[in-house]
């Protein structure tokens, strides 16, 4: 049973890491990711990096699956960005 404290924590995890699912299906059905900022996905990433690791280390399951499932979310957003600025040089520069 979770206690109600572990509860709040994943009720919060929930909702912050479900809010990156609309961004990645925006950016994979539109294939435009030019409203996406490199910087902030990068910082942001490695700052969800820490908590996990944080987690982790500190035994807070709420704060380890949260952080878990962010990684994964943002992680696939910055994957996409890096896809598309590649991509967008590759065009420009005339190489295959």
């Amino acid at each position: 049973m979770v206690n109600s404290v572990d509860f709040l924590g994943y009720v919060g995890a929930v909702l912050t890491t479900i809010a990156f699912i609309p961004q990645i299906t925006l950016a994979w059905r539109s294939d435009d990711l030019s409203g996406i900022s490199l910087p902030m996905y990068l910082i942001f990433v490695t700052g969800v990096a820490f908590w996990l690791a944080f987690g982790i280390f500190a035994d807070i399951m709420p704060t380890i699956v949260a952080n878990a499932v962010t990684l994964l979310l943002a992680g696939s957003v910055l994957v996409l960005k890096i896809r598309d600025l590649r991509r967008r040089v590759t065009a420009t520069s005339g190489r295959p």
